[in-house]
This record gives structure tokens, sequence and C-alpha cells, in this order.
């Protein structure tokens, strides 16, 4: 099954001073996440081995698989000719990174969540602007509820517009309607910066990048100067990982308070339902939807983006699950992870198995992205 939305290329948390002091420029360049055996985390080497085959059968075509649990890479693996030092396009799952610049800014001050969207930009909004518009905030872009009955276009390539954005006809008051929406995305990245002075990947570098060790990252800029925001993040399957593991633990990294709990708690919470939106053509897109995150079946959470990229936070588990890919069977993604790895996950260590343990590393390091499929 294709994903749901086709342009997938895709709370105030007020803090304290203290909390600012250690999330900003402070904090150590992390290390890669630790190691582990999968039994000594409470997964059977087998059920991920099996999942890999799966996997590897089902999916045309995985790129790479992480798999964290209690804080430790347990599995991974990349289809030749990727490798674990390769950044990856993230297209939509660009979006929690983007929403977390968002929190991250809120929780300095810089704006509130309920800030009107068109304070942000005197110049493009139009002359006479609708109540809807007037009415539309920042947790509103946060939430795909603007107001927009359908998405507007947009070139993928040179990036959505603010002017654009603003012009296009709000037919419904906003938080009330979902729809899936990019450039609302690209705009919360140009209010960011309108609120910052800071692009967001340059705002994330020492509150978000720099403390979770991830380097080296790409976002592509429109002329206007902003970030795309909701596409265009170029990060390593680790990165993915460290990401929603960072999630997972409230916000807290190396023992220092990264991200406002409170944010965490309401961005991956549900904010607003979704199951009725015309998207929601398969279950786990029909679970509600956060700040830029969705919700999933389990009482999981993920970003996600086109062509298959995945970061799954699975709280009552404890885990995390990082994906990349290039196919259209995302929902089918997902029903492998609830089928096979779900139920692999134990409350206790597992006696080793160095033989199984030994097979699955074989399995993992011997596979091979499927060839493209030509167009008929």
């Amino acid at each position: 099954m294709k994903h749901p939305t086709p342009l997938f290329l895709s709370v105030s948390a007020l803090v304290s001073t203290t909390f600012l002091s250690l999330s900003i420029g402070t904090l150590s360049a992390a290390k890669p996440l630790p190691r582990s055996s999968p039994e000594a985390q409470g997964v059977a080497s087998s059920a991920i081995r099996e999942y890999l085959a799966a996997a590897d059968q089902e999916i045309h075509t995985l790129h790479s698989f992480m798999l964290v649990r209690h804080g430790h890479v347990v599995a991974e693996a990349w289809w030749k000719p990727e490798h674990e030092d390769k950044p990856h396009v993230l297209w939509s799952l660009s979006k929690s990174f983007n929403a977390t610049a968002v929190g991250l800014a809120e929780a300095e001050g810089k704006l509130s969540l309920e800030d009107p969207v068109v304070k942000f930009f005197p110049g493009e909004t139009p002359a006479q602007p609708s109540e809807n518009l007037k009415a539309m905030r920042v947790k509103d872009l946060l939430t795909m509820t603007g107001g927009h009955e359908v998405e507007p276009k947009f070139n993928i390539g040179a990036g959505p517009t603010v002017k654009d954005f603003l012009n296009h006809p709000v037919a419904h008051t906003p938080g009330t309607w979902f729809c899936y929406n990019t450039p609302g995305s690209y705009t919360l990245s140009a209010i960011v910066t309108k609120a910052t002075g800071q692009t967001v990947q340059e705002y994330l570098k020492a509150r978000l990048f720099e403390p979770l060790g991830i380097e080296n990252t790409e976002w592509g800029t429109t002329s206007e100067g902003f970030n795309f925001g909701g596409y265009g993040l170029f990060v390593r399957t680790e990165d993915i990982a460290k990401f929603g593991q960072l999630y997972l633990q409230k916000g807290q990294w190396n023992d220092k308070q990264v991200l406002p709990p409170k944010w965490v708690e309401a961005a991956t919470a549900k904010q607003v339902p979704n199951d009725k939106a015309t998207s929601a053509r398969s279950a786990d897109w029909r679970q509600g939807y956060g700040f830029q995150f969705w919700r999933c079946q389990n009482n999981a959470y993920r970003g996600d983006g086109r062509d298959g990229q995945i970061c799954l936070v699975l709280p009552e588990q404890d885990a995390v699950i990082a994906i990349t890919a290039q196919t259209g069977q995302m929902q089918a993604e997902l029903d492998l992870v609830w089928n096979k790895l779900l139920p692999a996950f134990k409350s206790a260590a597992l006696p080793e198995n160095q033989a199984e343990y030994a097979k699955l590393k074989e399995a993992a390091g011997n596979l091979n992205a499927h060839p493209v499929k030509k167009s008929q």
C-alpha cells in the first residue's frame, strides 16, 4: 500500500534558565549508541532474523533497519549498497525534526504555540485576510489543522513559499479540519527563522544535533532562505534511532534535559483525530496526530516519510525502530513490526544464544537492495 498522502516527499512548556543552559551548547558530543546482544535486552536473535528475512522478501526495497531496546542497539542491517555512514533522505520524517525546533523555540520564549501565523509575516499576508486565516495559530500548523480544504500545490525542487501558503483559501475554522499539509510545515520552518534569526538546521545544531552526536546534516533551503521544513533533511540511520530514543527518554540525553518533557508528551500525544481524513486509508494512519508525529497502533508513535522512512517509538516495549527504504509499502513495513517483532519483546533478559546471534549477524551482513522496478 502506498503512503496515504501524495506529498510525502516526503503545552506550552515554560522552562527554567537551568534547562536552557544545559541544552544550548554545553553538552558534549554523544558517542554512538551502546551495542548489545538481543538476548541481553529480552529479544531473541532468531525472531529478529525471521523479521529481516520476511522484510527482505516482502518489502521492495528496504535500505536499512536498526532496533534499539533498553537504550542498546541490538540489531542493525543495511541493504547494499547502503551503509551505516551514508546520510539518507528522510522526506517527511523531516517534519518531526522541524517540529522539535518549534518546541525548543517555545521553551526559549521565542514564540508561543498560540501565536497567530500572520504575526510573523506582515509582508506576505493578504491585504484583507480572511477571519480563518487571522485565526490560524502555530499550533494549528503543528497538528495539520490549519484550515485548508486541500494541501496547497508547490514545486518540490524549489520548495513552497510563505506567500502562496498564506494566500491559499482557508475554508475551515483552524483547529477543526485535518488536512496533511507540507507547505504548513514549511511555514513552521519560516516561523522558527523569523523568531530566532536562524534556519531550523542552524538552530537545531547546538540544541539537538550536537548533544546527540548527529553530524554532517543536510537540509535543503528555498530562495526565501528557509529550510524546506516538511522534507529535505538527510541524516544517518543511527541518527534517526537517536532521535527516537531522545523522545522515548522524555527529552533526556546523557542525564541532560535536551527537550522539555511537556513538549515531548504533547508532541507525541493524540492532539487531533484523523480517522475521517481522505488520506486515512490504512490502520496506522487512523490513530490520531500529534505535533508532526503520527500515533500508531499498539500505543506507539512515529515520524515517517515518503518511500518508507520510519522512526517508530514503542514506549510499552522501551524500543525504537529506525527504517530507511525506497518503497510504497509503508503499512506493510509497520505490519511486519507488529507481526514479527512486537511478540518478540520480553520483559526480562533471555539466555545468551551465540549460535543464533551469529546467524543474525550473518543474515544482516548479506542483504542487497532489490533492483529498482522499471516502469512499464
